[in-house]
């Protein structure tokens, strides 16, 4: 599957990734899942005030969190011709450049983690449980991996 991938920037940091690097990953992460077709993805870079926001309203935890993900689900009577809405991704850049300075992790990498751990909760995956959160675990680790990104998930801090 190829997604149009609509970025929008809602805060103003000099780290955070072009449109077409967040395209670029969300795509990755589409392909590594085995989606086919077309579809159209937005993704909206914010600030702590707007994160904290939707988090306290979809998730009942007031505080700003990294990602949040709003799959579209099915929608019926679109025209043949359109892109069909895979869903929205919410990241919140302060949070993400937190983490990676937390975690000793290269900041580019954290956001190519972050847009592909959204990317795929809007294609069905999710760490509910063990076995889900080993499923997709192991698939961000390929995904990223396959670019030269090291595994999130493990122990070791990178040199940055």
């Amino acid at each position: 599957m190829t997604a149009l991938v609509d970025v929008q920037f809602a805060a103003d940091d000099e780290s955070i990734p072009t449109a077409d690097d967040i395209a670029v990953w969300v795509n990755r992460a589409i392909d590594a899942a085995g989606s086919s077709g077309t579809g159209e993805v937005s993704v909206r870079v914010v600030g702590t005030d707007e994160m904290q926001q939707l988090n306290g309203e979809f998730r009942e935890q007031d505080k700003p969190t990294n990602v949040l993900s709003f799959p579209a689900g099915d929608l019926s009577g679109l025209p043949d011709e359109a892109e069909q809405p895979l869903g929205d991704i919410v990241v919140c850049a302060a949070v993400v450049a937190a983490e990676a300075e937390q975690q000793g992790k290269l900041l580019e990498d954290h956001w190519g983690h972050m847009v592909v751990h959204g990317t795929l909760h809007l294609l069905g995956f999710d760490h509910e449980n063990d076995s889900d959160a080993a499923e997709m675990e192991s698939l961000e680790i390929r995904i990223l991996g396959n670019y030269g990104v090291a595994n999130p998930y493990a122990e070791t801090r990178q040199e940055n």
